[in-house]
């Protein structure tokens, strides 16, 4: 391949080249390093993989498990439970006049 004198960048575009896949939202975050090589050293020795996806799985599992204690009742609830319960109310009301 052949270098050329000059470039035509005027079309370009800022930003990554593939976007980000639907559902997903890019942050930078600052974590310690013992915990990053933690998760490195995890995927590597399952074989291969992503570390990010793993905190991300790691990070959803805990999600999952939480619940809260209802205000004045001995009942406990699981968080998802409440958020699903949540986006339920917003999608009624929203489709209310």
């Amino acid at each position: 391949m052949k270098m050329e004198a000059e470039y035509d960048f005027s079309q370009g575009k800022r930003g990554a080249i593939d976007p980000m896949p639907s559902g997903k939202t890019r942050i930078t975050i600052c974590l310690d390093n013992d915990v990053i090589e933690w998760f490195r050293e995890q995927v590597h020795l399952s074989g291969g993989g992503n570390y990010q996806t793993l905190i991300n799985q790691v990070l959803r599992q805990h999600i999952q498990h939480q619940s809260i204690e209802v205000e004045g009742d001995q009942e406990t609830i699981p968080i998802t439970e409440i958020i699903q319960t949540q986006e339920a109310w917003k999608k009624e009301f929203s489709r209310q006049p």
